[in-house]
């Protein structure tokens, strides 16, 4: 009797062990981490408050975020390595890359290579859309193509004569953005407009973020004197964007959103307003910044998205991929997708869908969105509807 009581505590225990290894092993495989690389708050303010947002909801012990260079087209190496390094930490189970500048579907590569579980995901590729998305599980962009047509839309509601487009080189070679300036110009031609194309300092370069900004300074004055207070600008860097609303809130002109929309994106600092009593309320920060606008005498002339575009995918793309971890949500649904970025903007309009290139051929894992345009001191209602507005189908083949 003894022996057998001796052989039943014996099991016992056995038992209890394997049962305690069991609950640790599960609690151990229910654990994972979440990797966001963002640029620079100089460079993108927006992208890192969203990675920084989300990090604040989960904790630290969960996402783990990272920055690439400033000069990302220079350090191309670090930036690449910045990405992978994340895929080190054994419990790393998705990473974000926001905005995904060149090198990121390098990483993207040799990521899958060494660990094929993490999910790849891309916010705002730099790269061509058919090179990220063959690397990347999942790639979000604004919709380029829509907008092209929408921005200028939206401007020759306003009264607008003539329309600005700046850039530079580095941007220009990109098919997402080279594919909206050809629709841009096309539009014009449509509604009877002018459009402008002009050239400023890249920020990556030499000249730097001061030197290109100083550029912008200068120029402003110059090209309102030269196209009058109905033409409505645009730029392609986020660096262009504080001097270029700052001088055409002085000296008069029309900014539809940017490139990337924001109350955040170069509002703030072109109006000299403090935000950090509102930061991550967007229906506040949004408030104080059109107060600030009209009082500058913007009303009705300038715009934005609500919702930080750089933020809202940031911390957008992130949630989508704890959804897609923990079986909540499927990877490729756009539907699924949406969800996500509703939970961080909140009663926002959004419209798009997947990526159709120039020749027709539709991408399983690219998708391109946006949101509705806010005139900020417009008079009546003060959205434009522009995700209610059917986009012309030339629109989708022009390049």
């Amino acid at each position: 009797m003894k022996k057998t009581l001796v052989v039943l505590l014996i099991a016992l225990v056995a038992f209890a062990a394997f049962a305690k290894g069991a609950t640790e092993t599960k609690a151990a495989s229910n654990e994972f981490h979440i990797g966001i690389v963002t640029g620079s708050v100089s460079q993108s303010e927006d992208d890192r408050r969203g990675a920084e947002a989300f990090q604040a909801l989960y904790g630290e012990d969960m996402v783990k975020l990272a920055i690439y260079p400033d000069n990302f087209t220079e350090e191309l190496e670090t930036t690449v390595q910045t990405i992978v390094n994340l895929s080190d930490d054994p419990l790393m189970k998705a990473i974000v890359v926001n905005q995904a500048v060149p090198g990121t579907a390098e990483a993207f590569r040799q990521i899958k290579e060494r660990r094929p579980d993490i999910i790849c995901l891309a916010g705002e590729s730099h790269e061509d859309l058919p090179v990220i998305g063959a690397a990347a599980d999942l790639t979000s962009n604004n919709d380029f193509v829509a907008r092209g047509f929408l921005i200028i839309n939206t401007a020759h509601e306003l009264g607008c004569d003539t329309f600005v487009h700046i850039s530079f080189p580095r941007h220009m070679a990109y098919e997402t953005m080279s594919r909206r300036v050809a629709i841009m110009r096309k539009t014009c031609e449509m509604y009877g407009m002018k459009f402008v194309l002009e050239t400023a300092p890249d920020p990556t370069t030499d000249v730097g973020v001061a030197g290109a900004q100083a550029y912008i300074l200068e120029k402003v004055p110059e090209w309102v004197e030269k196209y009058g207070t109905k033409a409505a600008y645009f730029c392609t860097n986020d660096a262009h964007t504080e001097p270029l609303l700052k001088q055409l809130l002085a000296y008069g002109g029309y900014f539809i959103e940017a490139d990337l929309p924001s109350p955040l994106m170069g509002y703030p600092g072109a109006l000299g307003i403090d935000l950090s009593a509102e930061a991550g309320n967007f229906q506040a920060i949004l408030a104080k910044v059109e107060d600030a606008v009209v009082k500058a005498g913007g009303a009705g002339k300038f715009g934005t998205w609500a919702y930080s575009y750089g933020y809202t995918v940031s911390a957008g793309l992130a949630q989508h991929a704890k959804n897609v971890i923990e079986g909540k949500s499927q990877l490729k649904d756009i539907d699924d997708l949406s969800k996500a970025f509703a939970q961080f903007s909140p009663g926002a309009n959004w419209n798009g869908g997947a990526y159709v290139d120039a020749d027709g051929v539709k991408s399983a894992n690219v998708f391109l969105v946006y949101q509705d345009t806010y005139i900020m001191g417009k008079t009546g209602d003060k959205y434009m509807h522009s995700t209610e507005v059917t986009v012309p189908e030339w629109a989708y083949v022009t390049k």
